[in-house]
């Protein structure tokens, strides 16, 4: 071989050896072979009374996302005998066409063939009854922390709604997101266990609000990032059939909820009402009218004690651009 063509080979293994490393070190090697995903097991959950209740209580939050709504009606009802049956998000802005699956057990187009363990592994580890990454609007990096009791519940739960034959189109994610979220999914590798309920235990407060899912909502993100120093403080922007309306800031600073009442909050939470005035129905009430006096007090303990952040949202205004959460929304040039 000639020196110019040892020349070459060396010059080109080399570059093979620095886009190796860049990929080590930055996206990782999941985009190309796939997500992390552990075998699954047959293990059944025995289906109980208590875990038919319990399991009620905590999957309102997937019956809400998972079902189809009248998005142009007064509150966005669920369409009646469509609970838990799947919908297409619509959420502009979405990287692709995202399908909340069909959860009820009709065996040709709902979860009717998959397996105890399937379930489990997707609400809590991210992959899908047939091996993929599911998108991260499923928040089942915050339901890691659901115990193993409660995804038992769950599961037991959805496995009592009556069967809704309802065709849906596949999940279709634009490149190369398709490919980057195969890196988010990670297996449970020990058991979860239950915590104890306590409106006053620093542990439950953050627990509930994480399953809750408070932050993914109201904390303002760009490009999938959350922006630094503004956890909560809102802005975040949906767009859909309601509109466009941008998150509430929910820290304790005088431009969020310092002076909610502990009463003013519930209200919020569950019918989704401030003094009176109703908030965008893009604000699920619905999922959370039915959540217990103890874990609407967790989550207002939890978020009086998180950092306040100076930052005005007021979706009455007319959008402009804020320096602080990089959206815009009603107030934004008054930050």
């Amino acid at each position: 071989m000639s020196k110019l063509g040892k020349g070459l080979l060396i010059g080109f293994i080399a570059l093979l050896v620095l886009v190796a490393l860049g990929i080590t070190f930055t996206i990782g090697w999941r985009p190309f072979i796939g997500p992390s995903a552990r075998p699954l097991t047959d293990r059944k959950f025995e289906s109980t009374p208590q875990r038919l209740e319990r399991g009620k209580y905590l999957a309102s939050g997937c019956i809400y996302c998972h079902s189809p709504h009248h998005w142009n009606a007064p509150g966005m009802p669920i369409q009646a005998g469509m609970e838990g049956s799947g919908e297409q998000e619509p959420y502009a802005d979405l990287p692709g066409r995202i399908v909340a699956p069909n959860l009820t057990p009709d065996k040709e187009t709902g979860a009717g063939t998959w397996t105890d363990d399937m379930f489990a592994r997707a609400i809590r580890e991210g992959i899908g009854h047939d091996g993929r990454a599911l998108f991260p609007l499923m928040p089942y990096q915050n339901f890691r922390e659901l115990s193993d009791e409660d995804v038992a519940s769950i599961v037991v739960y959805l496995r009592s709604l009556p069967p809704v034959h309802h065709e849906l189109p596949a999940t279709e994610i634009i490149f190369p997101v398709k490919y980057l979220i195969r890196g988010v999914p990670q297996p449970l590798e020990a058991p979860v266990p239950d915590i104890p309920p306590d409106a006053n235990s620093p542990k439950y407060q953050a627990h509930v609000a994480k399953i809750a899912g408070c932050a993914d909502c109201h904390t303002p993100m760009v490009d999938g990032t959350e922006v630094k120093g503004m956890a909560l403080a809102g802005g975040q922007l949906f767009r859909g059939p309601w509109g466009s309306v941008a998150s509430a800031n929910i820290t304790p600073d005088d431009t969020g909820i310092k002076n909610y009442s502990e009463d003013v909050f519930q209200q919020a939470v569950r019918a989704g009402v401030v003094n009176g005035q109703p908030l965008s129905p893009v604000m699920p009430s619905m999922a959370y009218k039915n959540m217990s006096d103890t874990d609407v007090e967790a989550i207002y303990n939890y978020l009086r004690l998180v950092p306040a952040v100076q930052h005005r949202v007021d979706n009455t205004l007319p959008p402009t651009a804020c320096k602080l959460c990089k959206q815009r929304h009603g107030g934004g040039d008054k930050n």
